[in-house]
């Protein structure tokens, strides 16, 4: 009874930011679930080759191109998508930007914007493109990507553009879980702790005396992989999660505990 509730069988699922880090590792995690696969993501290499690997893994894989910032590119993909597939079960808005240590005092009109752009009005584009149809067809499940930085302020980089953003994400994701949850569809977001992904190679990779403080500050002592998320987002997408909405699984390692 309990596993059955994990597994997808017969559902479609599409991926913002699916071509790399979190996102690909979120197609890979609701593919061994047995649902098909949309990978979407601006960059083309990136769509073919996560949709290669996918289908490689023996997974129902598909592909599309998509900038989340442009909304009526949104609806277009989201149309297609139902058109093409006859539904749309799961919506998983990881696509997201972080161009970090810049002071607030320092940063300008469109770097501000550029996160905001992509954080927040894009997953919003994209919340309400893919909730429409889940609307109507009255059953769907959207996990958005927040992060531990939509509850803390992070140390040593300055960030307070990235860290509103995903304050944003949480409380849209309360928002729209309030009012779409008598109408069947679930909306849930999953909060990370630093992730080794592209995303956060400026100070993994680049920095040492930031990695150190990353470290110091989370109890396990480590960043986390995307395949942990993965788990989670996938838990959040599944019927053993039928319960849930309006929450934010915070996945940090323990980083909010301090």
């Amino acid at each position: 009874m309990y596993l059955e509730k994990l597994r997808l069988d017969g559902q479609v699922a599409l991926v913002t930011g699916a071509g790399q880090g979190i996102g690909a590792a979120c197609a890979a995690a609701l593919g061994e679930a047995g649902a098909t696969v949309i990978v979407a993501d601006m960059v083309a290499d990136r769509v073919e080759a996560s949709v290669k690997a996918l289908k490689d893994a023996g997974l129902d894989a598909h592909g599309t191109i998509l900038d989340v910032t442009k909304s009526a590119d949104v609806d277009s993909v989201a149309a297609k998508a139902v058109a093409d597939h006859g539904r749309i079960d799961i919506l998983v808005n990881n696509a997201g930007v972080a161009k970090s240590d810049v002071k607030a005092e320092d940063t300008s009109d469109d770097h501000w914007r550029f996160h905001m752009d992509v954080n927040v009005d894009g997953l919003f584009w994209c919340c309400r493109a893919f909730g429409r149809h889940m609307l109507t067809q009255g059953k769907g499940s959207i996990v958005n990507i927040g992060s531990m930085s939509g509850f803390i302020v992070n140390k040593p980089q300055p960030q307070s553009f990235y860290n509103a953003s995903k304050a944003a994400v949480h409380h849209l994701t309360r928002s729209l879980a309030a009012e779409w949850g008598r109408r069947g569809v679930r909306v849930n977001a999953v909060a990370p702790t630093y992730i080794e992904t592209p995303l956060t190679s400026f100070g993994i990779k680049e920095n040492p005396e930031m990695y150190a403080t990353w470290l110091e500050m989370t109890p396990m002592g480590r960043v986390g992989q995307p395949d942990e998320i993965a788990s989670v987002v996938h838990f959040l997408a599944s019927d053993a999660a039928s319960l849930m909405t309006g929450a934010i699984v915070v996945a940090d390692g323990g980083y909010t505990c301090w």
